[in-house]
């Protein structure tokens, strides 16, 4: 017997050799909730805070439930949009404790609020690895920069001044004294005056002498510290006293000129002079009439490196961490306020507030100077060497000039380290 083959027919009357197709049931699609918003915060990331020992938000407490993970081994394929597509898919709620997380002093790794995992501390203005040492960043864009012990600060200005044996002022003054004594007891008792006289001719060019000094005795120590010889750093040796002409760079702590914001400086210094006029306000309590007085200084130095131009060696500064330092850079006028001219720049205005100073009818001078990295500067101090490493101090004693004989000058004295400096700051900076 034949067998007879089956057919059926189509939905559109046509006849079709073969079986109806069985439409098998689709399995409905199991649908999964929208993962919520957790603003990086690793406590309300389940499983993630729960590889750093961190306390997980207990889902009961009003927080967003867990996710339960779906069995069907289909659903990864039907489920693949449903998060896109779900009800769920609108605007995400905010936590309000998305801030800042508490590293733990237990785990050797911090966790940042990002998420990532990172070998560095979290900085205190949020970026990572942001530490600093030393110094510490502004505020704002004009604000006061606060340096730490790193940075020398240089708020009086660099000691120097006559180097007179006190027991000869004392012998000096005695031998004026008896002789006016005595001038005086003889015009009276014999109606002469020579002795007078005689005391009138040594103490007048005694005077002139000591007003001379007290005019010229700046510009004659800057004088005898131009002339001192260079030394070559190869050859000097431990605890002699040199002079290092070379080509600056910055240490581990680059400063930065406080109004003009002048990047990588070794020294800076911004100073803010008030006149004085019959009834004006006075600077600072040693603020003389018809005069200038510092009202605000800012003076920084730190530690830096300097190339010999004699020998090419390369040594390190020591003027940092609180040294003694005696800094001659002549600053430049940036702001001058006259009675003419009153009008002040927003960004002198910001300077002022930031440093809480009044900015009302005063004739003011704002002088800044610095050395940027690649001026050619002149150091004198103590060489130190240190398992090989190369290195200039400060002095332990105030440095002498002697007595300057065809200027006229008495000896003088500077302590602490000299650092000098071209009045032309721009010229001659060499690209480092």
């Amino acid at each position: 017997m034949g067998s007879r083959i089956p057919s059926h027919q189509l939905s559109n009357g046509l006849y079709v050799s073969g079986r109806p197709e069985q439409h098998k049931e689709r399995q409905p699609t199991i649908g999964s909730r929208a993962v919520p918003y957790t603003g990086g915060d690793v406590k309300k990331s389940g499983e993630l805070g729960k590889m750093f020992d961190i306390a997980v938000v207990d889902p009961s407490a009003g927080g967003p439930p867990p996710l339960k993970p779906s069995r069907h081994s289909s659903s990864s394929q039907h489920t693949s949009g449903s998060v896109r597509s779900g009800p769920n898919s609108g605007q995400l709620p905010k936590l309000s404790n998305s801030g800042p997380i508490q590293k733990k002093s237990s785990g050797p790794m911090p966790l940042q609020p990002t998420g990532l995992i990172t070998s560095g501390p979290l900085g205190s203005s949020g970026s990572i690895g942001g530490r600093r040492s030393g110094q510490l960043e502004p505020s704002g864009s004009m604000g006061k920069a606060v340096y730490g012990s790193s940075v020398t600060s240089l708020n009086e200005e660099a000691k120097f001044g006559f180097k007179v044996s006190k027991a000869v002022m004392w012998v000096f003054l005695v031998v004026v004294a008896m002789g006016l004594l005595v001038g005086a007891f003889l015009m009276v008792a014999v109606k002469k005056a020579v002795i007078l006289v005689a005391v009138a001719g040594i103490l007048v060019p005694v005077i002139m002498l000591v007003l001379w000094n007290y005019a010229w005795g700046k510009r004659g120590l800057l004088g005898f510290l131009k002339r001192y010889p260079d030394a070559e750093l190869r050859g000097a040796i431990d605890g002699q006293y040199v002079k290092v002409t070379g080509v600056v760079t910055c240490g581990s702590i680059p400063l930065e000129s406080s109004y003009q914001r002048i990047p990588r400086c070794v020294y800076v210094s911004t100073e803010l002079y008030e006149y004085r006029g019959w009834c004006g306000k006075s600077a600072n309590p040693k603020h003389r009439f018809f005069s200038w007085g510092s009202r605000h200084s800012e003076k920084h130095v730190a530690d830096f490196y300097i190339s010999d131009f004699q020998s090419g060696l390369r040594a390190m500064v020591k003027a940092g961490y609180g040294a003694k330092v005696a800094a001659f850079v002549k600053p430049a006028t940036v702001v001058n306020v006259t009675k003419e001219k009153r009008e002040l720049s927003p960004s002198f205005l910001r300077w002022l507030a930031d440093r809480n100073l009044s900015s009302d009818d005063r004739i003011m001078r704002l002088k800044e100077g610095y050395i940027k990295e690649g001026s050619t500067v002149s150091v004198m101090g103590v060489v130190r060497r240190h398992d090989n490493v190369l290195m200039i101090i400060p002095p332990a004693e105030p440095v002498s000039t002697g007595c300057q004989w065809a200027r006229c000058l008495l000896p003088s004295y500077v302590e602490g380290l000299v650092l000098m400096c071209d009045d032309n700051q721009n010229a001659d900076v060499v690209p480092v």
